[in-house]
């Protein structure tokens, strides 16, 4: 089945063909570095690594770049309050942003673009709109005249026909039933942050950040331009308004936008006491490929109620996945291979596949993979499982593991980094195995207790005794 995503622009599931062969331009909003990032921007930045991810396996290769913004009205505001620097304010955020992101297994993309590394670009991109009559200056700063883009409104299917002429916003973000003129150039005030231009001190509007820094990358026209619903309008409508009128071409061919997360039903706000960041969660107990699994089981394009008993119960998902992982490799079969079980395996994943191809349906994707696991452990209680199937099975969640990478434990920190290795564990399991047959039950229970207590836990079965982290 071939590769198909719903297009924000044409309001259609479309068939995807990159531009040029299999290499793809992929462009994706990043984080604005003013605060710790909280789980509902991590939900789109989980879609994306998803996306990005099923990309790679149908064998596309690269080149997916995403923004930093660095410099912002709130980024302003925050360092002027702590009295530091906008290097220095976000520094701290940029890191934290990084490591979290590799807490929940989100791969790096091949460009990082902090926007004040990309100043030229921008006054170069605010030249060749001033060349082509779309800008106009006011009190210092430069603004795009959206009555010179007469597609405006394409991307969020709005219609501005009745829009006031020449009124203008100054700040980065703003009502969504609001077009006016926005500002590409700033003009200093104050103590603010600045950079000197042909058109004078100041600093760039968040909307010129994206467009400059993705055509420089990725050339006039990108293949996917992804990023959460709420940037629909105005940022993303903004973006095509400015890079088209440069280039007269196409700017993005294919937008994705991932929907909103709610927490227990209510959007999440610091009044409402439900504002959760990954650290927050983390620091609750929780495992981070847990969160990456419940952020990453609803499809992008449906709203996500983010709950503690969906966080509870994707907990319990991944040990029966793990379970069955273990049960595969350590349970003794019979040789030969049953070919109805090659097959089965076989359908799975071509089940799994079929899922992700259509609008990245992951939660009929993850059904395929439940459905399989169930008949696999049924055939297993049965006695029909082979030895040479063990290697259909490992396939079915190499596979799937490729896309939503949680089978394998989070390393831990703190006193349980210094847990058993696998030889000292496998040491431990000897000695009260032995303990058992000289029916030493108190050393039994004493390892099992010592084991249990460095996050190890055994599991009798009539092939043995199984153990695992927790």
């Amino acid at each position: 089945m071939p590769l198909r995503f719903y297009n924000t622009l044409t309001q259609e599931v479309e068939l995807f063909r990159p531009l040029e062969d299999n290499l793809v331009r992929m462009y994706t909003c990043g984080p604005t570095v003013y605060n710790y990032v909280h789980i509902g921007n991590f939900r789109t930045f989980t879609f994306q690594d998803i996306l990005r991810r099923w990309l790679k396996y149908r064998g596309y290769q690269l080149n997916h770049v995403m923004n930093v913004t660095d410099v912002d009205d709130k980024i302003i505001a925050g360092a002027a309050r702590e009295g530091k620097s906008i290097a220095d304010y976000t520094a701290v955020y940029t890191k934290a942003f990084f490591e979290d992101a590799a807490t929940l297994r989100l791969q790096q993309p091949e460009h990082v673009a902090p926007a004040t590394k990309h100043i030229a670009q921008m006054v170069d991109a605010i030249e060749k709109l001033s060349a082509h009559g779309s800008t106009y200056t006011n009190d210092g700063s430069t603004y795009f005249r959206i009555t010179t883009f007469p597609e405006y409104g394409k991307l969020s299917h709005n219609d501005f026909s009745g829009m006031k002429t020449g009124a203008r916003v100054d700040v980065d973000e703003y009502d969504k039933a609001d077009a006016r003129d926005f500002v590409l150039w700033k003009a200093r005030k104050g103590d603010e942050p600045y950079w000197d231009t042909p058109f004078g001190a100041g600093r760039p509007g968040w909307h010129i950040e994206c467009s400059a820094m993705a055509m420089a990358y990725l050339g006039e026209t990108l293949d996917i331009h992804a990023g959460g619903i709420d940037l629909v309008f105005p940022h993303h409508e903004n973006e095509i308004a400015q890079s088209e009128s440069i280039t007269g071409k196409s700017f993005a061919r294919y937008w994705l936008h991932s929907e909103h997360l709610h927490i227990e039903s209510q959007k999440m706000s610091k009044s409402l006491g439900n504002f959760y960041t990954l650290r927050d969660l983390l620091g609750q107990g929780y495992a981070p490929e847990a969160i990456r699994y419940l952020l990453a089981s609803v499809p992008y394009r449906k709203k996500l109620n983010f709950t503690f008993e969906g966080l509870k119960a994707a907990s319990k998902t991944i040990e029966r996945l793990r379970d069955f992982e273990l049960r595969l490799t350590s349970t003794k079969l019979p040789r030969g291979r049953n070919d109805a079980i090659a097959e089965r395996s076989a359908q799975a994943i071509r089940a799994f596949e079929d899922a992700l191809d259509d609008d990245l349906n992951t939660a009929e994707a993850l059904a395929a993979i439940f459905e399989y696991v169930r008949e696999i452990n049924s055939a297993l209680d049965a006695g029909e499982f082979r030895e040479e199937n063990r290697w259909d099975a490992a396939k079915v969640l190499e596979v799937f593991d490729s896309v939503f990478d949680v089978l394998k434990p989070s390393e831990t920190t703190g006193a349980q980094a210094d847990s058993l290795s696998d030889a000292e564990i496998e040491k431990l399991v000897t000695e009260r195995n032995q303990a058992k047959k000289a029916r030493d039950f108190a050393r039994a229970d004493a390892v099992r207790n010592q084991l249990l207590e460095q996050g190890i836990v055994l599991e009798d079965t009539k092939e043995g005794v199984r153990w695992k982290r927790k």
